[in-house]
């Protein structure tokens, strides 16, 4: 999930926004401004009532923002990186860089989520209290009770023994205290997951066919969202384990054909497909020899023919500080996240700042279908990428 709009860094995380985060403020300004607030206090002006409603709305992406900067600050404490954040339809999602390294650290990162919506809604409704005692305006009291309510919602659903749920965290974390296997936990958290959200489909069908109210179409939705999610989750989780151990080394390609940055893009495509340059992506080199980016044939499509003569591959490739690099010793477990969410799908290899290979998910996939060995093989010499 790409954020649209970046908010910069909040407590050293990178912070954004998706597109679809506009759904939530719609949804939840059109749910309070025509129905909430004029159904409990009636007699207000329609514009009062949608900057009040705008205004809370806003305020719940916040406590949106501070329940994922919860999971993200405590991830860090336990050794786990954060690539960030972003918030989107569906609420919030942190971007750990790699997993939690044991069931306890697990259970702290997955749990101080629900208790961050818990403790904040504590507080809104100690705040609506006391504005009540206050005698402040009722619509304040009001928006201010909805915020305390849906923060305790969000808390419990949250905490639900489901896999993408926080509670689904806290299943696996125990289940994988109990078995010792990562990939077991996670498989039965993933199954909880898709009954909750087969429940969820059925519930809200169920609600729109024999009830006639659409607002059935809402759990159904989140439902599909979690079938998918902790589908998504085991799967991630099985590659994660076929990986385990995998250093980048033995899965990318070494040595790749790389472009300099000084030839027109003209030169590029005389040498291809069936020449030199017979792949969809190179690296591309300065004339130093380090690698200062990556061009590939669709940012080639986008120029246009007559300009390709005179225009240089350093002008339209992606410079280097954009792109997805790696170690060769690094894990494939640490990268493998970074490659599937990267613009270009592809990792560039660097031992010391020279370019020793380049990894796509080609790559990957050729690796993850190579026949296993037969019972008593024994490998001699360097894996492909080693030596």
């Amino acid at each position: 999930m790409k954020a649209t709009l970046s908010l910069g860094r909040i407590a050293g995380v990178r912070v954004g926004l998706h597109w679809s985060v506009l759904v939530i403020v719609v949804v939840v300004a059109l749910a309070l401004a025509r129905g909430r607030f004029p159904q409990a206090y009636p007699g207000h002006s329609v514009v009062l009532y949608w900057a009040l409603a705008l205004l809370t709305s806003v305020v719940f992406l916040a406590s949106l923002l501070a329940h994922e900067l919860a999971h993200a600050v405590v991830a860090r404490r336990n050794g786990v990186e954060v690539d960030g954040i972003t918030l989107w339809m569906l609420g919030g999602a942190a971007r750990l860089h790699s997993e939690a390294p044991s069931p306890a650290a697990e259970l702290r990162i997955a749990g101080v989520g629900p208790l961050t919506s818990a403790l904040l809604g504590g507080l809104l409704a100690g705040l609506a209290v006391w504005l009540d005692a206050l005698h402040a305006s009722g619509l304040a009291v009001e928006a201010v009770a909805w915020l305390a309510a849906i923060n305790l919602v969000l808390a419990v659903f949250n905490a639900l023994p489901a896999a993408p749920l926080d509670g689904g965290r806290l299943l696996r974390a125990y289940l994988w205290h109990r078995t010792g296997d990562r990939l077991r936990a996670t498989r039965g958290a993933s199954a909880a997951g898709r009954g909750l959200g087969w429940l969820m489909v059925a519930a809200g069908f169920a609600v729109v066919l024999f009830r006639g109210d659409f607002s059935g179409l809402w759990p159904a939705l989140l439902g599909w969202f979690l079938i998918a999610a902790a589908t998504a989750e085991a799967r991630q989780a099985q590659l994660n384990s076929a990986l385990r151990g995998v250093p980048v080394s033995r899965v990318m390609t070494a040595d790749p054909v790389s472009v300099p940055g000084g030839a027109t893009l003209s030169d590029l495509l005389a040498e291809g497909p069936f020449g030199h340059y017979r792949h969809s992506a190179f690296p591309v080199l300065a004339p130093d020899g380090t690698v200062a980016g990556l061009i590939t044939m669709d940012l080639i499509n986008r120029t246009p023919v007559e300009a390709r003569s005179t225009t240089r591959v350093r002008d339209v490739m992606l410079p280097l500080p954009g792109l997805v690099t790696a170690a060769p010793d690094e894990p494939m477990v640490d990268l493998l996240p970074r490659l599937q969410t990267g613009t270009v799908r592809r990792a560039l290899v660097l031992d010391g700042g020279r370019l020793v290979g380049i990894l796509t998910l080609a790559d990957l996939n050729r690796a993850l279908n190579w026949p296993a060995p037969s019972a008593g093989a024994h490998h001699r010499g360097p894996w492909p990428g080693e030596g």
